[in-house]
């Protein structure tokens, strides 16, 4: 049980001393970002029969999800800058605003158009709340209790978007798809008025200069980055390519935005996101364990239900029953997971779990389709309990380094780059699948049976396990860098501690 004390004595944004209840306040964010997470996935298992109920391709109908990513991707950025401007309360009640109205918008959505409106206003909601609920923790809670809080936080990320098709699925199964966005909404409003009652104004608004120019910049770097590895990265029906127009558009666009605005943040005395958070080396060193954890998560829950539906030609729900096991040990794991942080420092908690996933991957690169499901569901609970052993204490040990002044810099650059990592990881993912796939098939003499093309498959997706296993072993040595964080008074904002 994760045991964190409820009173806690923060000075607010004028400088006097109040007595906060810190539970109350953690639950408002947690709850919200639970049901904000939840939506992100939920309306996944509804895109077939809604193109068939809205009259779109599957194409179009991508959208109900690439425009939730592509908002986060450009918001998520900017959001140390929002820290710094608004109060905690007017983000936390903008961010469930934004959130209430786009699920109500959804809840009564008459065609495609409007539902993207509220997709939109759904993904502005969460996009202002993520940084928000882990920029608090860090303020309300003494070093020493971090881990655990963090711990809270990664039950969110993991148990709400693991249990949003199941959970829509069900409603889906007895209601229409209205009904996912109506369940949601007594628990924004439950949300917004436990924030509205205990939550302060407890983050230190310093109102830097607002820079249109990094602002441009951030949204066509990340946002090109994010739209063109998805539509690169999707498959089927919705798949662009690689050598698609648009797609090698988007990307030289992002790529050279982001360059120009990396160049102008470290040349302003105010900048929109502070690049010399990298100056610190556990929050850099913790920032590529978090991405590379990211990086080898998306693969496997991308290619692993691909393989088991069109391997084993079992059915999307019995391949979503197998994964849903391990994501929801690695959500209910982490809390423990961040006291044993709080407890023993993070070096060999992810050293073990970057042990564990390496012998799991390197698994996986044998599997074929006389493996049993009983053995998918053990190999993906296994390696989701060490991947829960390595994100949040990576994070936290990171995000620990860093002096106050930074904790918005910190948690925009860790939420940020975990959004481009993951539409990276889906898009390499489909590619090696399919150099994988295409190199086995162009050597057997019969490529168009039905035998070959299954191994084939199989190929391509041990070709993917591979690469995740490449990752996992320069986790492991990136691990034995390293070191506990220890956090003093006094933290010099100018560079890394000694």
């Amino acid at each position: 049980m994760v045991r964190i004390d409820n009173n806690r004595l923060l000075k607010d944004q004028e400088g006097k001393n109040n007595q906060y209840k810190a539970l109350p306040m953690l639950f408002a964010m947690l709850l919200s970002g639970f049901i904000g997470l939840f939506n992100e996935t939920a309306l996944n298992v509804a895109l077939t029969p809604l193109m068939e109920l809205l009259e779109v391709g599957a194409s179009t109908i991508q959208w109900l999800t690439t425009s939730y990513l592509l908002t986060l991707g450009i918001l998520v950025p900017i959001s140390g800058l929002l820290l710094q401007w608004l109060t905690t309360r007017t983000l936390f009640t903008s961010s469930l605003l934004f959130s209430i109205v786009g699920t109500f918008i959804g809840a009564i959505a008459p065609n495609f158009e409007v539902l993207i409106i509220a997709r939109v206003l759904q993904a502005v909601g969460t996009g202002l709340l993520l940084p928000l609920m882990v920029n608090t923790i860090l303020i309300i809670f003494p070093v020493e209790k971090r881990g655990s809080a963090m711990g809270l936080i990664g039950l969110v990320l993991m148990f709400a978007p693991s249990v949003g098709p199941s959970i829509a699925g069900l409603i889906l199964a007895n209601l229409s798809w209205h009904w996912i966005f109506w369940t949601s909404i007594p628990f924004y409003i439950i949300s917004i008025i436990c924030g509205l009652l205990f939550l302060p104004n407890i983050s230190k608004l310093t109102k830097p200069k607002i820079d249109i120019l990094s602002i441009l910049l951030s949204t066509l770097g990340f946002g090109g980055i994010v739209y063109g590895f998805s539509s690169a990265g999707g498959h089927g029906e919705t798949s662009s390519g690689w050598s698609s127009p648009v797609v090698i558009t988007t990307l030289i666009i992002g790529g050279v935005s982001l360059l120009l605005f990396s160049i102008r943040q470290l040349r302003m005395k105010q900048p929109v996101m502070d690049l010399r958070a990298f100056k610190f080396p556990m929050f850099s060193l913790g920032l590529i364990t978090v991405l590379l954890s990211t990086l080898m998560t998306m693969s496997t829950l991308l290619i692993l239900p691909m393989f088991l539906q069109q391997g084993l030609a079992v059915t999307a729900l019995t391949a979503g029953l197998v994964i849903l096991p391990g994501s929801l040990l690695n959500g209910l794991l982490s809390p423990v997971t961040g006291r044993l942080f709080d407890k023993f420092g993070p070096k060999w908690l992810i050293r073990i779990g970057f042990v564990i996933v390496a012998i799991v991957l390197f698994i996986y690169t044998t599997i074929n389709t006389t493996t049993s499901l009983t053995t998918f569901i053990l190999l993906h609970a296994i390696m989701m309990v060490a991947i829960a052993m390595i994100m949040m204490p990576a994070q936290t040990n990171g995000l620990n380094q860093l002096p106050p002044d930074f904790y918005p810099h910190g948690t925009a650059i860790m939420n940020t780059l975990q959004q481009v990592s993951a539409a990276i990881g889906t898009a390499v993912s489909v590619s090696i699948l399919s150099v994988g796939e295409h190199s086995f098939l162009s050597g057997v003499t019969n490529p168009e049976s039905l035998e070959n093309q299954v191994a084939g498959f199989t190929a391509g997706v041990q070709f993917t396990f591979i690469f995740a296993l490449v990752l996992s072993i320069i986790g492991l040595i990136i691990s034995f860098f390293i070191k506990r964080v220890k956090v003093t008074g006094n933290q010099n904002p100018r560079g890394p501690m000694h």
